[in-house]
């Protein structure tokens, strides 16, 4: 059985957006004619390419091996579809985004969505783990990462330079010092994101190079949580600076140990870097490292 274009396509959107109904909504046709090209998809290649899940689609293996191919195919024909449309100006689209932390990548958006109103937007945060894992996967348009490291065919714009930070209460006792270090907290409650975060990784490495152990380590799912966290007096946190919109009741203070500079960058893709939507990001990123 030979496949179509149709069925490609179909599959394509199908992963982009892990939802049949989904794909069909972009795509502008039924449900059911997206889910039967997926079925002749399948036959013709005598494998399951998705497992349906209660929080949406989950590519089987030989499914995002295809992925890889076929979400490179889509690109080059949206690219061609837009050079003849000429587009003049952005009407309707969708862009999807994801970051490890709310700052840099909110204020971004925002002055994205304020320019083009009517474009749709997907905003996920996610591990320094699962971001790369998705970048490399292509299973987004803009990812805003730090360290993202060395990724094969990807478009990278530095936005800012961070060190990470103890984030306190304003009427904690610690927050009368102009510093801290690992040692001195090492009894106390210290809140951290999710294993698979940056954070992580360079807290372990650094308390094993002090030889340091960190006795109450409470960790939360996202950077926002952590922040909450502070707010109601769990503990203190450790986050880059200028993780996240800035708060009156909360001070920073610097780490001894923690005192290396990390760089967090816009990545995208490098053949998506053209699609007017993705460009047209990058073009306010640029307009706001330049300011």
């Amino acid at each position: 059985m030979r496949t179509s274009p149709h069925q490609i396509e179909a599959f394509t959107y199908a992963a982009r957006e892990r939802s049949f109904s989904k794909a069909a909504k972009a795509l502008g046709i039924s449900q059911s004619a997206v889910t039967q090209h997926i079925g002749n998809l399948e036959r013709a290649m005598g494998v399951q390419l998705f497992v349906r899940r209660r929080t949406g689609l989950e590519l089987t293996k030989p499914a995002q091996d295809l992925y890889l191919l076929s979400d490179r195919m889509c690109t080059a024909e949206q690219l061609v579809a837009e050079q003849i449309e000429s587009y003049g100006a952005l009407g309707t689209g969708y862009l999807k985004i994801i970051a490890n932390a709310p700052s840099p990548a909110l204020p971004l958006i925002t002055q994205f969505s304020h320019r083009y109103p009517d474009v749709r937007i997907s905003f996920t945060l996610c591990s320094w783990t699962i971001a790369m894992e998705r970048v490399k996967q292509r299973d987004i348009d803009v990812a805003i990462i730090t360290n993202p490291g060395s990724v094969e065919s990807i478009y990278t714009l530095e936005l800012v330079r961070s060190k990470y930070m103890a984030y306190l209460r304003n009427d904690h006792p610690l927050a009368e010092r102009k510093s801290l270090s690992l040692k001195l907290l090492q009894n106390l409650p210290v809140i951290v994101p999710e294993e698979g975060s940056l954070t992580q990784r360079i807290l372990k490495e650094s308390l094993q190079r002090s030889k340091i152990k960190l006795n109450r380590v409470i960790e939360m799912s996202t950077f926002p949580m952590v922040k909450e966290a502070v707010l109601h007096g769990a503990g203190i946190g450790i986050l880059l600076d200028r993780s996240f919109y800035p708060s009156r009741q909360i001070a920073m203070r610097s780490i001894s140990e923690l005192s290396e500079v990390f760089r967090t960058f816009l990545v995208a893709p490098a053949d998506k870097c053209d699609l007017r939507l993705v460009r047209s990001f990058i073009d306010i990123a640029e307009e706001q490292v330049a300011s």
